[in-house]
C-alpha cells in the first residue's frame, strides 16, 4: 500500500475512535416528558374549561399527569400571561381564545405580552357562532329589516360586558351596516337576557347553545348567524353576511398554544395529539352538545388566523372606541 494510502486510512480509523468516545448529540426529549399543565384563562364551566379538561382526560394515558389549571383575570390577559412567561418545554401550555389571542391587543392600553410573538402556536381547537337574536316585539324579522330600523330610530344592544367578542361583535355590525346603536353592557349573558325578554334592550348576540332554545320556544326571534357558514345545529337562520351584510364574521374560537421557543419536535407532537382527541366520536358528541365545531388544523394555519383576527378586531376596537370593563 503506497505510504499516502496509509496515511488517509490511519487518519480515518484515529477520527473513527475518537468520535466513538464523544458524547452523543442530544436529542429532543419525547413529549409529554415531565406533567403537563393546560391552564385556562377563564373560570371552570366555560367552553375553554371544557375543552381544556377533554384533552386532559384524553391525554392522561400518554404517561405523564396533566392537569387544568384556571386562572381566570384581565379578560384572560392573567392566566396567558402565565404560559408566556414559562419555560418553553411542552409542559405548559394555553388554551386560548380569539380575546387572549386578537381581541385583547387593541383593547389593552397596556398587555403584559405580545399576542403573536410570545407563544408557539400548535393547533386550532374549536369555534362556535353567536345568535342575532332580537326582542319578540321588534319590527324586524331579517338582518335587512333591522338595518332600516336602526336608521330610522334609536336601538340598544345588550352584552356580556365591555371589550367582550359578543360586544364587539355589536360594534362590527354598526361599523358594517353604517348605524350606531347604543351598546349597554352587563355583567353577564344572566343579567342581559331578561332585559332583552322584557324589550329593555332591542338585541344581542348570544351564544348559540344559551339562545336557541329561547328561539325554538318563540320567546325571542334570530335574525343570522356570526358565522361564515351556516350552523349545523341551526341550518335555517342564515347568516348575518347572507342576509345583508357581506364580510361580516365574528366568532368565538379556541386554540391550544405554548410558551415561544418550544421545539418543532414538540410542537408537531402536540399537534398531532389534539388531531387524534378531536377526532374521538365521544369528543365530537360531547362538543357538539356545546354548539362547538371543532377544527383542527396546522400550527402555521393558527398563526396566520391570529395574524388576521388581530387586526380585523383592532380596527373594530378603534372604530368603536371600545374599553374592558
Amino acid at each position: 500500500m503506497p505510504p499516502a494510502s496509509r496515511r488517509l486510512l490511519l487518519s480515518t480509523a484515529l477520527l473513527a475512535l475518537a468520535g466513538s468516545n464523544l458524547p452523543a448529540m442530544a436529542q429532543p426529549a419525547a413529549w409529554p416528558s415531565k406533567p403537563v399543565r393546560i391552564v385556562v384563562t377563564f373560570p371552570p364551566g366555560g367552553a375553554p374549561d371544557t375543552l381544556a379538561r377533554l384533552l386532559a382526560d384524553k391525554w392522561s394515558a400518554l404517561g405523564q399527569p396533566v392537569t387544568v389549571d384556571n386562572k381566570p383575570g384581565a379578560g384572560g390577559n392573567i392566566g396567558a400571561d402565565i404560559v408566556a412567561k414559562s419555560p418553553a418545554d411542552g409542559a405548559t401550555l394555553v388554551l386560548g381564545t380569539v380575546g387572549t389571542h386578537a381581541i385583547n391587543a387593541a383593547l389593552y392600553d397596556k398587555m403584559p405580552y405580545n399576542n403573536l410573538k410570545d407563544f408557539t402556536p400548535i393547533s386550532f381547537l374549536a369555534s362556535t357562532p353567536n345568535l342575532l337574536v332580537v326582542n319578540k316585539t321588534v319590527p324586524a324579522n331579517n338582518v335587512q329589516e333591522l338595518v332600516a330600523l336602526a336608521k330610522r330610530e334609536p336601538l340598544a344592544f345588550g352584552s356580556s360586558g365591555s371589550g367582550t367578542s359578543i360586544h364587539l361583535s355589536g360594534e362590527l355590525f354598526n361599523t358594517l351596516a353604517g348605524v350606531k346603536m347604543q351598546h349597554v353592557p352587563y355583567k353577564g349573558r344572566a343579567q342581559a337576557i331578561p332585559d332583552l325578554l322584557g324589550g329593555r334592550i332591542a338585541m344581542i348576540f348570544d351564544n348559540m347553545p344559551s339562545a336557541l332554545p329561547l328561539v325554538k320556544s318563540g320567546e325571542l326571534k334570530a335574525l343570522g348567524v356570526t358565522s361564515a357558514q351556516r350552523s349545523p345545529a341551526a341550518p335555517d337562520i342564515p347568516t348575518i353576511a347572507e342576509a345583508g351584510l357581506p364580510g361580516f364574521e365574528a366568532t368565538s374560537w379556541f386554540a391550544l398554544l405554548g410558551p415561544a421557543g418550544m421545539p418543532r419536535e414538540v410542537q408537531l407532537r402536540i399537534n398531532q395529539e389534539v388531531a387524534r382527541v378531536l377526532a374521538l366520536p365521544d369528543v365530537k358528541e360531547k362538543l357538539a352538545t356545546l354548539g362547538l365545531d371543532p377544527n383542527p388544523g396546522t400550527p402555521d394555519a393558527l398563526m396566520a388566523l391570529m395574524q388576521r383576527e388581530t387586526a380585523k378586531w383592532a380596527g373594530v376596537v378603534k372604530a368603536s372606541g371600545a374599553k374592558p370593563d
